[in-house]
Formats: C-alpha cells, structure tokens, sequence
C-alpha cells in the first residue's frame, strides 16, 4: 500500500498508537488480500469507541484548532506557534510566530487568546488555495481579533498572500476585575455548509466587558459573524436596524464551538457559561442570544460586568426576562460551567445511533458529550462518551470530523487523537 497523504492510506491496528509520520510500505502484490466487507453496523445501538493516539511531528504545545485539506492533509493552529501542516508524513510551520515559513510580526499569544481557529475555503480544490485563520494583532491600538486569509502554494509548502478579511473584532486589551488581557476571545471559524450558505462564520467573545454582546457596533464582541470570503457581510444576516451588517447573532458570552447540523444545515454554538450554565444553541439569522452582562441594580458588579455576580436567576445566561425573544438554549449543562467548547456533528452509519448527533467537548470537565437532537434542535438525551470508552477523559479542545468518518480530537495537553466507530 502507498502512503499518499496524512493519514487516510493506512490502515492501524485497532488500539495501537499511531503516526503520522510514516505509513509502512510494501508493493501491492505482497499484502494480503483485502478482508470481507464487515457487516453493517446496528443503527440502534451505540458505537463501540476505539481511541488512536496520534503522532505529530515535532510534538503539539498548547495546540487549538485543525482542519483538513482535501487531499487528506490536516491543517493545525497552536495558541502560541501559529498554523502548520501535516501532510505526508512531515510537518512544515506556515505561518505566526518566529520559526514560520511566513512570520506575523504582529501576532502574539497572552492569556486565553492566540492562534486559534481554522478554515478551508470550499473552493479550495477548485484552485483558489484560500485557508484562514483567528488571531490577535497588535498592529493597531488598542489590540484586535482578526480573521486573516492566506493562500496556501501548489507544494504545500508554504502560504502568501496575507489578507485581513475582518479586522475589527474584540480584544481584551487590558486585565479587569475577571481576568487578564486576552480573555474570551471566542475565535472558532467554520464555513456553513447548506446549499447556498457557503459563507464563513466566526464565533467572538465578550472580553469580559459587559457592553459587548448586546452592542450593534464594532468592536465585535460575544457575536457570531457570517462574511463572504472577502470579510463583507453574507446575504440574509438579518441583523436588526442600526447594527453591523457581519453580525448573525449577537448576546453571546464566549462562543468556542460551532458545528453546522446534516441535512438543514442550521448552525449550533456551544459556549461558557459564567459561574453556571454552558449552553448549547440553535441560532436563527438576526436572533439574541440574551446575554447580557451589564446594568444590574441588584447586583454588585465589578466594572459594570455582572457575568459572575449572580445565579441563573439573577444573571442568566439566556435573558428571557430582557429579551423575550431570545433564541432558546438546546442544552445548558444540567446548570453548571465547565468549559464547554468545540463540536461537531457526527455524520455517517459507521457512527450507529450516534449518526446525526452532536459531540461536544467539555474542557473543565472533561468529557465528551453526545447529544440527540428533536427536530427542532433541542436535546432529548445525552450520553457521555468516556462511559463508552474511558480512555476518552481530557480537556478537549478541538473537535472535527475527517474525510475517513473518524473523530478527530485535540487536547489541552497536546494530543492528536483519532476516534474510531465500529
């Protein structure tokens, strides 16, 4: 078998660890013949969970986000170092701080913010190379968040082009009562991916500033944004009269996950609760996600952010009080904060009865957790992945499906896992 790119050439034993650098070898008419088709999987039982850990050239520090390419190579942003490729076995660093083919003399890590997301364009294959990336910038003051397109060349080798598509989203620039600079960044990108919505969105934080997410206005803070490739605002945003047209949603706390469901095509956020309450959200183009951390006469708040000051009552995470309106949570977390972050719809037979259903990762508490939707996208049943395999426990950090119908996973402590259904 040849190995042709990152991953997917090869075939690794169940339970073992696994490389990407190097995939075996022999000529074709050497291996053994190729084993019957297993029988299909039960729709109506869970998947048995096999988790492969995976090797990264060069080891993973702090890593954030990933991506894959079409032919199979996987993109990889880490908080401190920037964006790199894995393909074939080797790993180049494209682009962020010193040591990339390409440095971003303005990007900078500090406190939760960093190189975080990254995209493919959809038309990627078709010749236009377009990847992007989430990151900070100093080059204006005070600091930004911004969303930067690079091309990436015909070898995979190394990106040009730089272009800043949204330049104007918040950065904690300064540490308050709640945290130091770089807090609540948000800072995940995905592409929709319904017929006629190939535009790309991008999740924003609060920065701790309790004005941000019910704000009209740049910066944009604690909103979710839909732009075309050029950063100009997407058709059918809805935004309301008088606020930035990129804005597709808005009173949100700090986005970190957003996955896009089969077949509709509707986008689901997950995102941190304060001192309770991590919620996951169906969003509708214009809506409020009503929070909204500021002005609260019976509560004491440290520079007018009440995000921390009160209970689900008093400071909720979804204001229905303030904004009747407000788009429904689909899962809050049984009322507590643990980090949620990344998700991902699974998609395929392979996953069982979890085809269909949302995965979302848990960083403070450490799990994973799968979600079965009603038709309106609200949560009738959770299952926790580690009860099926409990190798499965980490802060998980980034979560994609590949191009196999495999899980991939990465991790606070710098892991890359694969997870494999049967």
């Amino acid at each position: 078998m040849k190995c042709l790119s990152l991953l997917f050439s090869c075939a690794l034993a169940a339970g073992a660890g696994a490389s990407l650098v190097g995939c075996g070898g022999g000529s074709a008419a050497a291996q053994a013949p190729a084993p019957a088709p297993a029988p299909a999987p039960s729709p109506s039982s869970a998947p048995t969970l096999t988790r492969e850990v995976m090797s990264v050239p060069g080891g993973l520090s702090s890593p954030w986000d990933l991506a894959f390419l079409p032919d199979g190579s996987m993109l990889i942003t880490e908080k401190c170092s920037g964006l790199s490729i894995v393909r074939g076995g080797t790993r180049t660093r494209l682009f962020g701080a010193a040591g990339n083919q390409l440095v971003a003399s303005d990007f900078f890590c500090e406190g939760q913010s960093g190189m975080h997301g990254v995209a493919v364009d959809p038309d990627f294959g078709n010749g236009n190379r377009y990847v992007y990336v989430y990151m900070p910038s100093n080059a204006a003051t005070p600091r930004r968040n911004r969303v930067v397109r690079l091309t990436l060349s015909a070898d995979f080798q190394s990106v040009g082009e730089r272009t800043d598509i949204v330049s104007d989203i918040a950065f904690k620039d300064v540490g308050n009562a709640h945290g130091g600079a770089g807090a609540h960044s948000g800072g995940r990108i995905r592409f929709g991916v319904a017929a006629g919505d190939r535009y790309l969105y991008v999740t924003t934080g609060d920065n701790h500033n309790g004005a941000l997410p019910q704000s009209p206005v740049a910066p944009l803070g604690g909103k979710v944004l839909r732009v075309t490739r050029d950063g100009a605002a997407a058709p059918g945003n809805n935004a309301p009269p008088g606020f930035d047209a990129r804005i597709f949603t808005y009173g949100h706390r700090n986005v970190q996950g957003i996955a896009f469901r089969p077949g509709s095509g509707q986008p689901f956020i997950s995102e941190h609760g304060p001192n309770h309450s991590d919620e996951v959200t169906p969003l509708v183009a214009g809506g409020n996600g009503g929070w909204d951390p500021k002005d609260r006469p019976n509560l004491t708040c440290a520079d007018n952010y009440c995000g921390y000051a009160g209970d689900p009552t008093t400071m909720p995470m979804t204001d229905t009080a303030r904004f009747p309106n407000a788009l429904r949570p689909s899962w809050n977390n049984n009322g507590v904060s643990q980090g949620t972050g990344p998700s991902v719809f699974l998609s395929g037979t392979q996953w069982k009865a979890w085809d269909g259903r949302l995965a979302v990762g848990i960083m403070g508490g450490q799990r994973l957790e799968i979600l079965a939707l009603d038709g309106a996208g609200m949560a009738t049943a959770t299952t926790t992945a580690s009860a099926v395999n409990a190798s499965l426990s980490a802060r998980i950090r980034s979560l994609v499906q590949g191009p196999d119908g495999n899980l991939y996973v990465l991790t606070d402590a710098g892991q890359l896992w694969r997870i494999v259904p049967s």
